[in-house]
């Protein structure tokens, strides 16, 4: 099985708008949503986001954000195309 050759990160983020994302931040927060456009800073817009804060226990539903929001790429720790997967 071969991969193709030379895929770059902003090529798979691109293929993800207009798709679920779950985004992690340097803080103990968290954000899904739709992911409506990127940078190539990788700020990222996301539409009907909601905020998560986690701890080592649990992951706690904070505030849920109705239209768009944009998060800065300088603190975006990693970004999962698909969104949270219920664990």
């Amino acid at each position: 099985m071969s991969l193709p050759a030379d895929i770059l990160p902003l090529e798979v983020i691109d293929k993800t708008i207009d798709q679920p994302v779950w985004i992690i931040l340097q803080s103990n927060r968290e954000f899904t949503g739709k992911l409506v456009g990127f940078d190539d800073f990788v700020n990222v817009i996301i539409e009907d986001a909601k905020e998560w804060i986690v701890n080592e226990e649990h992951s706690e539903l904070v505030m849920e954000h109705n239209g768009r929001m944009l998060l800065s790429g300088n603190n975006i720790v990693m970004l999962v195309p698909g969104g949270k997967k219920d664990v």
